[in-house]
């Protein structure tokens, strides 16, 4: 396969720096932001190095070295023999709202299919050791959000994440699993068949290289990954310190929302989800219409209509269509023509995720429909009503 297809151009550029000992996402963004650009860094000197904040004289010396020792081709043709795609934050492909966090991960590694309209997704995280009523909630909101047309993240993990991935799979819908190694890895080793099905109505995602093993110090920054691609994320089952509550930190201070499904009173694998709820840092959940009224017009539109409609009105009829003023200014957006979200964003000046919800919103009223491309196009003469 050309190294092309496994990523841009551009992409190996990052990919260089990507790895490079001690360049993290906060250093890289750092690095483009002081020196101009991805070519910039790459011929810099030590001393131009070195002048950039959280860069001192030795890491100086140590990207210099490592950028040209990188073993990039090597990187490539492992992706390449495992249908892995390496995406940079300049990619069209890569997921604009984790694009918009606050540390993007350099390099997304993508075994499956991402779409624009992953934008619209709920996490779905908690305990490995959950109880069966844990393991019932995980699948059953699993299955719900996916029928409500949202896309299921989590992290593959045994326990809560994997009755969350089988709920959306077993409903038709699309998962995204986030795993805390490289994608030549498979972890936990006994989910290869649970993968398979995910690549298959989704994607297997990874920002570390390829044949980086299953490490405990990498789950941190797998969660900030979960937390960034979603509207929000629900926590199913959790103890005190469970790392799930560290997704849920994590999506607070990425201004997404929070949700909780509350458990038994006696039950320690529910401690974390009863502290977050009575502490306020999430809303409390028994069914999907609470997620979904957190998600504006667009949730309140499921919940009416408890599946997205994919009826198409005929386009000889002028219907009367009721929108919000977010709904409207999208709508408006594409007169001209078809259009993928990132597109509108620029048009309406709206950020993703409420372009994303915008978009559900339409799509439910049947004023617009999915085309190539992940873009959206009016149906018929739609117009608006106030």
């Amino acid at each position: 396969m050309p190294s092309t297809l496994v990523a841009s151009s551009t992409a190996q550029k990052h990919l260089r720096l990507h790895l490079c000992s001690g360049v993290g996402p906060i250093r890289f963004a750092n690095l483009l932001r002081e020196l101009g650009g991805v070519e910039a860094v790459l011929g810099a000197s030590v001393a131009r190095l070195s002048s950039v904040e959280r860069i001192g004289r030795k890491l100086a010396e140590d990207i210099a070295r490592d950028r040209d020792r990188a073993d990039v081709e090597t990187e490539l043709r492992l992706a390449a023999s495992r249908r892995v795609r390496i995406l940079c934050q300049e990619d069209d492909e890569y997921p604009l709202l984790l694009r918009r966090i606050d540390d993007p991960p350099v390099c997304l590694y993508v075994r499956g299919t991402v779409t624009r309209r992953d934008a619209m997704a709920l996490a779905i995280v908690g305990s490995r050791h959950c109880s069966r009523y844990g393991a019932e909630q995980a699948e059953r909101f699993g299955a719900l959000a996916a029928n409500a047309g949202l896309t299921v993240v989590s992290g593959m993990a045994r326990g809560t994440d994997s009755c969350a991935h089988r709920g959306a799979i077993a409903a038709g819908g699309r998962t995204l699993a986030v795993l805390g190694c490289g994608l030549c890895h498979i972890y936990p080793p006994d989910a290869s068949d649970l993968a398979e099905e995910i690549v298959s109505q989704g994607a297997l995602l990874s920002e570390l290289p390829m044949e980086v093993p299953p490490d405990a110090k990498n789950f941190p920054g797998r969660n900030r990954i979960i937390a960034g691609l979603a509207l929000g994320v629900l926590v199913v089952e959790a103890a005190r310190r469970s790392g799930a509550l560290i997704t849920a930190r994590l999506a607070a201070e990425y201004n997404r929302e929070v949700f909780a499904v509350p458990g038994r009173v006696d039950s320690i694998q529910a401690e974390g989800c009863h502290t977050l709820i009575k502490a306020g840092g999430a809303k409390m959940v028994t069914g999907l219409e609470d997620v979904l009224e957190e998600f504006g017009p667009a949730g309140a539109a499921m919940i009416e209509a408890g599946a997205p409609q994919t009826a198409v009105h005929d386009p000889a009829t002028a219907l009367q269509v009721a929108m919000d003023e977010y709904e409207l200014k999208v709508f408006e957006a594409l007169e001209s023509g078809p259009a993928a979200i990132e597109g509108l964003c620029e048009g309406t000046g709206l950020p993703p995720s409420r372009v994303a919800v915008a978009l559900t919103g339409l799509q439910l009223k049947a004023a617009i429909r999915p085309v190539e491309g992940d873009a959206y196009e009016r149906v018929g003469r739609s117009a608006p009503r106030a």
